[in-house]
């Protein structure tokens, strides 16, 4: 574990952009982005062009270390260059701790939930992710209702690869999202909460795991987690919310910092001009920001 890394997702001022849609969510983003799935006629094209709007992100002048704590890239943008330099080395050198989303997308609904599929490439992933100087991984599952059963499955199995990750000297994102349509979503993070710091005391505090939640019910609910001695830090996706909505939510939870994805990227098109794209985006950082220092 990168110790100076660790001790900037620990207490440094900021939020997390979450840049690492994968393979079923790219061409919503790049649809979302102005980018028509009819024109491009393979995956390998897909991937070319959202690794374009990555490195256009990245590249801005508003994509700083003093608002961006980290991001979390996808496994091909780790394997990728931007501005000549392996995606990862072009953050640290901008004092942004990268990140690699490592899981290989969701298993079908059981119990209220849905697992991650089988991990079955992560030995090498983590070795690659080494190499390539992440710092962390990130990983994620859904619930979708307040299933005892399903929802200590969700924990059970975070906890189990997150412990898998660590030995590698890896700082795993343990994101068990709640489906914010869920209808019982208060009573599922009472479950979720209550089972998470069951396992947080099963960890050796010397190896701390950060945790990505969906806003909480009520304000302030994940309090408890955000002072637990084994987690560097607590983020939030956006979830479906629109960025306002989200900043709203999130400015009202002390401590809870921001992870956001779709949020982040909101209003940004393959057909600005840069400097109306960089004017959006910065624009979106600001609020993010603000979001997550108050």
């Amino acid at each position: 574990m990168n110790t100076e890394q660790a001790a900037r997702m620990n207490t440094g001022v900021g939020f997390v952009a979450a840049l690492d849609q994968s393979g079923g969510s790219t061409g919503g983003a790049l649809k979302l982005y102005g980018i028509d799935p009819a024109s491009y006629g393979s995956d390998e094209r897909m991937f070319d062009l959202m690794h374009q709007m990555r490195a256009r992100v990245m590249t801005t002048e508003c994509f700083t270390s003093d608002r961006i704590l980290a991001a979390i890239l996808f496994e091909q943008t780790m394997d990728r260059t931007v501005d000549g330099q392996l995606t990862g080395d072009y953050l640290t050198a901008r004092g942004i701790v990268p990140i690699v989303k490592v899981d290989q997308g969701l298993a079908a609904e059981e119990d209220g939930v849905q697992l991650m599929r089988p991990l079955t490439k992560l030995e090498p992933l983590l070795t690659r992710a080494v190499e390539r100087t992440m710092f962390g991984t990130k990983m994620r599952s859904v619930i979708k209702a307040a299933n005892l059963a399903g929802i200590q499955a969700i924990v059970d199995q975070q906890f189990a690869v997150g412990r898998q990750i660590l030995a590698h000297g890896l700082v795993p994102i343990l994101e068990p999202e709640i489906d914010i349509h869920a209808p019982d979503k208060a009573e599922a993070e009472n479950v979720l909460k209550a089972d998470v710091l069951a396992a947080l005391d099963g960890l050796p505090t010397d190896q701390p795991v950060i945790l990505k939640l969906s806003i909480p019910t009520v304000p302030d609910f994940y309090t408890d987690l955000i002072a637990h001695p084994s987690v560097l830090r607590v983020v939030a996706l956006s979830g479906g919310y629109s960025q306002s909505e989200a900043c709203r939510l999130l400015a009202e939870n002390h401590g809870l910092s921001a992870s956001f994805s779709r949020a982040l990227l909101e209003g940004l098109a393959v057909q600005q001009s840069d400097a109306a794209f960089n004017a959006v985006l910065a624009t979106s950082v600001e609020r993010i920001y603000a979001a997550s220092t108050t």
